[in-house]
């Protein structure tokens, strides 16, 4: 007889014969671990001072704002979150005699730097304030484009594409559409903050901050806000400052706890985390205790 027709062929699993003998390696490839994302950061600051005059407010600030996400800024009054919000497009030097030191790169580059013009940056990282401030010589319409006066090319179509389309996502169309000659002043507080928004948006930045945005309105009026930045982080980074501990856990993905030991001490970064381990599982006993409401 044939020395081939002699070998036995090896026996399979039923396993094995289901997937053609490939378990093994199947087996293999699953348990081989997937590479990590690595995030995409927008604004990165690395050993960030800033001062006040001779007083320093921030003392060795390093964070990683990731692309299209919500960060928010939590903490004790006093402790620094709106200076660091304000340094991140430079307003913090509107204030005379204030400064920054350290790192700050936004898309890779140094923002600290002289020669970096403030005003280009500002257009690229826009500001809302916890004080909705419309112009108030000026109709809605005017107000979502004042920011594009300057630039005489725009068409009025353009414009009026720009108006619907902020306002949408400002989530402040369908109140006013129909109303938007009228004067700014005319609409509530939690309308003329979104109107701010808009107006914000107009000029199509990429980073969008917001010092305290709701603190100072109703729950409808909060609610639509934070709707709307859930949607802006579609297309814009969002950094937000808030004392509401509800909704820094709702609305933000990474949360930074900014926090004084001493009075007169400067401000730090205690900690910062993915939101869902800042608010259940912290690592320092004293978010713990703020995120909480032991204290603050």
């Amino acid at each position: 007889m044939d020395r081939q027709e002699t070998q036995q062929e090896p026996k399979l699993s039923e396993t094995e014969k289901n997937t053609g003998g490939d378990a093994g390696r199947n087996t293999q490839e699953a348990a081989t671990p997937q590479p990590q994302r690595e995030p995409d950061n927008v604004m990165v600051a690395e050993n960030l001072d800033a001062y006040y005059g001779k007083f320093k407010a921030l003392d060795d600030i390093s964070m990683k704002i990731e692309r299209h996400k919500v960060t928010a800024l939590i903490g004790p009054s006093g402790c620094g979150k709106s200076t660091f919000l304000r340094c991140l497009n430079r307003m913090h030097e509107v204030i005379r005699g204030a400064r920054m030191e350290g790192t700050l790169q936004f898309e890779g580059k140094d923002v600290v730097s002289r020669d970096v013009d403030p005003v280009s940056l500002r257009r690229r990282v826009g500001m809302v304030f916890q004080k909705p401030n419309p112009f108030p010589t000026m109709t809605i319409y005017d107000n979502v484009v004042a920011g594009l006066k300057l630039e005489r090319r725009r068409k009025k179509s353009d414009l009026d594409e720009v108006v619907e389309r902020t306002l949408k996502q400002a989530a402040l169309w369908d109140e006013v559409k129909d109303k938007l000659k009228e004067n700014g002043m005319s609409l509530s507080g939690g309308q003329q903050q979104r109107l701010c928004i808009a107006r914000t948006l107009a000029v199509e930045p990429e980073v969008i901050l917001m010092d305290e945005p709701a603190s100072a309105l109703d729950p409808i009026s909060t609610q639509k806000i934070e709707d709307a930045m859930d949607d802006l982080k579609k297309d814009y980074t969002v950094v937000i400052v808030t004392h509401n501990m509800q909704q820094a856990s709702r609305v933000s993905d990474y949360t930074g706890f900014f926090f004084i030991e001493n009075q007169g001490d400067p401000g730090r970064l205690w900690e910062f985390e993915d939101t869902e381990k800042v608010f259940s599982n912290p690592n320092r006993k004293e978010t713990e205790d703020y995120v909480t409401g032991r204290f603050g």
